[in-house]
Protein backbone atom coordinates (compact mmCIF):
# COMPACT_ATOMS: atom_id res chain seq x y z
CA UNK A 1 0.00 0.00 0.00
CA UNK A 2 1.40 3.42 -0.81
CA UNK A 3 0.33 7.01 -0.36
CA UNK A 4 2.39 10.20 -0.64
CA UNK A 5 5.69 8.32 -0.72
CA UNK A 6 4.97 6.11 2.29
CA UNK A 7 5.16 2.38 1.46
CA UNK A 8 3.94 -0.49 3.62
CA UNK A 9 4.54 -4.03 2.42
CA UNK A 10 5.40 -7.41 3.78
CA UNK A 11 8.78 -9.14 3.71
CA UNK A 12 7.76 -11.20 0.72
CA UNK A 13 6.92 -8.05 -1.27
CA UNK A 14 10.31 -6.60 -0.35
CA UNK A 15 12.13 -9.73 -1.54
CA UNK A 16 10.22 -9.77 -4.83
CA UNK A 17 11.02 -6.07 -5.40
CA UNK A 18 14.65 -6.67 -4.49
CA UNK A 19 14.89 -9.61 -6.90
CA UNK A 20 13.30 -7.57 -9.69
CA UNK A 21 15.65 -4.64 -9.02
CA UNK A 22 18.73 -6.88 -9.00
CA UNK A 23 17.66 -8.61 -12.22
CA UNK A 24 17.13 -5.26 -13.97
CA UNK A 25 20.62 -4.11 -12.93
CA UNK A 26 22.54 -7.10 -14.18
CA UNK A 27 22.30 -9.15 -11.02
CA UNK A 28 21.57 -12.37 -12.94
CA UNK A 29 24.88 -13.92 -11.99
CA UNK A 30 24.41 -13.57 -8.26
CA UNK A 31 23.27 -16.86 -6.66
CA UNK A 32 21.09 -15.13 -4.05
CA UNK A 33 19.36 -13.02 -6.70
CA UNK A 34 18.81 -16.11 -8.81
CA UNK A 35 17.36 -17.87 -5.78
CA UNK A 36 15.06 -14.95 -5.05
CA UNK A 37 13.98 -14.74 -8.70
CA UNK A 38 13.15 -18.45 -8.78
CA UNK A 39 11.13 -18.19 -5.59
CA UNK A 40 9.35 -15.03 -6.76
CA UNK A 41 8.34 -16.55 -10.11
CA UNK A 42 7.27 -19.78 -8.42
CA UNK A 43 5.18 -17.81 -5.93
CA UNK A 44 3.44 -15.89 -8.72
CA UNK A 45 2.65 -19.13 -10.55
CA UNK A 46 1.40 -20.79 -7.35
CA UNK A 47 -0.79 -17.80 -6.54
CA UNK A 48 -2.34 -17.90 -10.02
CA UNK A 49 -2.96 -21.64 -9.95
CA UNK A 50 -4.22 -21.36 -6.36
CA UNK A 51 -6.73 -18.70 -7.41
CA UNK A 52 -8.03 -20.99 -10.17
CA UNK A 53 -8.29 -23.89 -7.72
CA UNK A 54 -10.12 -21.68 -5.21
CA UNK A 55 -12.58 -20.64 -7.94
CA UNK A 56 -13.24 -24.28 -8.85
CA UNK A 57 -13.67 -25.13 -5.16
CA UNK A 58 -16.27 -22.40 -4.80
CA UNK A 59 -18.07 -23.45 -7.98
CA UNK A 60 -18.29 -27.09 -6.93
CA UNK A 61 -19.52 -26.08 -3.47
CA UNK A 62 -22.25 -23.95 -5.06
CA UNK A 63 -23.20 -26.82 -7.37
CA UNK A 64 -23.37 -29.23 -4.44
CA UNK A 65 -25.77 -26.91 -2.65
CA UNK A 66 -27.89 -26.40 -5.75
CA UNK A 67 -28.10 -30.14 -6.43
CA UNK A 68 -28.97 -30.84 -2.79
CA UNK A 69 -31.74 -28.25 -3.05
CA UNK A 70 -33.06 -29.94 -6.21
CA UNK A 71 -33.05 -33.27 -4.36
CA UNK A 72 -35.03 -31.75 -1.48
CA UNK A 73 -37.59 -30.31 -3.90
CA UNK A 74 -38.02 -33.69 -5.61
CA UNK A 75 -38.36 -35.42 -2.22
CA UNK A 76 -41.08 -32.96 -1.23
CA UNK A 77 -42.88 -33.51 -4.52
CA UNK A 78 -42.61 -37.28 -4.07
CA UNK A 79 -43.99 -36.97 -0.53
CA UNK A 80 -46.91 -34.97 -1.87
CA UNK A 81 -47.58 -37.69 -4.44
CA UNK A 82 -47.49 -40.39 -1.75
CA UNK A 83 -49.94 -38.35 0.35
CA UNK A 84 -52.21 -38.09 -2.69
CA UNK A 85 -51.81 -41.86 -3.17
CA UNK A 86 -52.86 -42.43 0.45
CA UNK A 87 -55.92 -40.20 0.01
CA UNK A 88 -56.96 -42.21 -3.06
CA UNK A 89 -56.39 -45.44 -1.11
CA UNK A 90 -58.62 -44.22 1.70
CA UNK A 91 -61.40 -43.38 -0.74
CA UNK A 92 -60.97 -46.74 -2.48
CA UNK A 93 -61.17 -48.51 0.89
CA UNK A 94 -64.31 -46.59 1.75
CA UNK A 95 -65.94 -47.63 -1.52
CA UNK A 96 -64.88 -51.25 -0.93
CA UNK A 97 -66.55 -51.18 2.50
CA UNK A 98 -69.68 -49.65 0.98
CA UNK A 99 -69.66 -52.31 -1.75
CA UNK A 100 -70.06 -55.00 0.91
CA UNK A 101 -73.07 -53.37 2.56
CA UNK A 102 -75.00 -52.10 -0.49
CA UNK A 103 -77.63 -54.05 -2.37
CA UNK A 104 -76.43 -55.73 -5.58
CA UNK A 105 -78.27 -53.31 -7.87
CA UNK A 106 -76.19 -50.34 -6.52
CA UNK A 107 -72.82 -52.10 -6.42
CA UNK A 108 -71.87 -51.47 -10.07
CA UNK A 109 -71.42 -47.74 -9.50
CA UNK A 110 -69.19 -48.33 -6.50
CA UNK A 111 -67.18 -51.01 -8.32
CA UNK A 112 -66.53 -48.53 -11.15
CA UNK A 113 -65.27 -45.99 -8.61
CA UNK A 114 -63.01 -48.61 -7.04
CA UNK A 115 -61.49 -49.39 -10.45
CA UNK A 116 -61.03 -45.67 -11.15
CA UNK A 117 -59.17 -45.23 -7.86
CA UNK A 118 -56.95 -48.25 -8.62
CA UNK A 119 -56.01 -46.73 -11.98
CA UNK A 120 -55.37 -43.30 -10.49
CA UNK A 121 -53.28 -44.82 -7.70
CA UNK A 122 -51.13 -46.62 -10.28
CA UNK A 123 -50.43 -43.34 -12.06
CA UNK A 124 -49.74 -41.52 -8.80
CA UNK A 125 -47.41 -44.29 -7.61
CA UNK A 126 -45.44 -44.15 -10.89
CA UNK A 127 -45.11 -40.37 -10.56
CA UNK A 128 -43.97 -40.64 -6.92
CA UNK A 129 -41.38 -43.31 -7.74
CA UNK A 130 -40.08 -41.20 -10.65
CA UNK A 131 -39.69 -38.21 -8.32
CA UNK A 132 -37.91 -40.37 -5.74
CA UNK A 133 -35.50 -41.60 -8.42
CA UNK A 134 -34.82 -38.00 -9.47
CA UNK A 135 -34.20 -37.04 -5.83
CA UNK A 136 -31.72 -39.90 -5.47
CA UNK A 137 -29.95 -38.82 -8.67
CA UNK A 138 -29.70 -35.19 -7.47
CA UNK A 139 -28.37 -36.40 -4.10
CA UNK A 140 -25.68 -38.42 -5.89
CA UNK A 141 -24.70 -35.40 -8.00
CA UNK A 142 -24.52 -33.27 -4.87
CA UNK A 143 -22.27 -35.78 -3.11
CA UNK A 144 -20.01 -35.96 -6.16
CA UNK A 145 -19.70 -32.17 -6.32
CA UNK A 146 -19.05 -31.97 -2.58
CA UNK A 147 -16.27 -34.54 -2.96
CA UNK A 148 -14.74 -32.44 -5.75
CA UNK A 149 -15.09 -29.35 -3.59
CA UNK A 150 -13.02 -31.05 -0.88
CA UNK A 151 -10.36 -31.98 -3.45
CA UNK A 152 -10.17 -28.40 -4.74
CA UNK A 153 -10.02 -27.09 -1.16
CA UNK A 154 -7.19 -29.52 -0.32
CA UNK A 155 -5.30 -28.46 -3.44
CA UNK A 156 -5.78 -24.77 -2.65
CA UNK A 157 -4.62 -25.29 0.94
CA UNK A 158 -1.48 -27.10 -0.20
CA UNK A 159 -0.66 -24.24 -2.60
CA UNK A 160 -1.26 -21.66 0.15
CA UNK A 161 1.17 -23.57 2.36
CA UNK A 162 3.65 -23.62 -0.51
CA UNK A 163 3.32 -19.83 -0.91
CA UNK A 164 3.91 -19.34 2.83
CA UNK A 165 6.97 -21.58 2.60
CA UNK A 166 8.19 -19.52 -0.36
CA UNK A 167 8.08 -16.39 1.79
CA UNK A 168 10.01 -18.20 4.54
CA UNK A 169 12.51 -19.47 1.97
CA UNK A 170 13.07 -15.91 0.73
CA UNK A 171 13.67 -14.68 4.26
CA UNK A 172 15.84 -17.53 5.50
CA UNK A 173 17.39 -18.68 2.20
CA UNK A 174 17.28 -22.24 3.53
CA UNK A 175 17.41 -24.97 0.93
CA UNK A 176 15.24 -27.36 2.96
CA UNK A 177 12.47 -24.72 3.09
CA UNK A 178 12.68 -24.36 -0.69
CA UNK A 179 12.41 -28.15 -1.05
CA UNK A 180 9.42 -28.18 1.31
CA UNK A 181 7.84 -25.44 -0.81
CA UNK A 182 8.22 -27.50 -3.99
CA UNK A 183 6.88 -30.61 -2.23
CA UNK A 184 3.80 -28.69 -1.03
CA UNK A 185 3.40 -27.28 -4.55
CA UNK A 186 3.59 -30.75 -6.04
CA UNK A 187 1.01 -32.06 -3.59
CA UNK A 188 -1.30 -29.18 -4.45
CA UNK A 189 -0.95 -29.83 -8.17
CA UNK A 190 -1.56 -33.56 -7.72
CA UNK A 191 -4.71 -32.86 -5.69
CA UNK A 192 -5.85 -30.33 -8.29
CA UNK A 193 -5.24 -32.91 -11.02
CA UNK A 194 -7.29 -35.45 -9.05
CA UNK A 195 -10.13 -32.91 -8.83
CA UNK A 196 -9.95 -32.26 -12.59
CA UNK A 197 -10.16 -36.00 -13.22
CA UNK A 198 -13.07 -36.31 -10.74
CA UNK A 199 -11.12 -38.67 -8.47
Amino acid sequence: MSGHGFHVHGPHDHEVEHAAHAASHGGHGDRKDSFASTIAVTTAILATVGALFAYMGGATQANAGLYKNNAAIRKTEASNQWNYYQAKSSKQNLYEVMLNVLPADRQATYQAEIERYKTEKGEIKAAAEKLEAEATAWDAKSESELHLHHRWAQATTALQIAIALAAIALLTRRKWVEVAMFLASGLGLVLGGAAMLHL
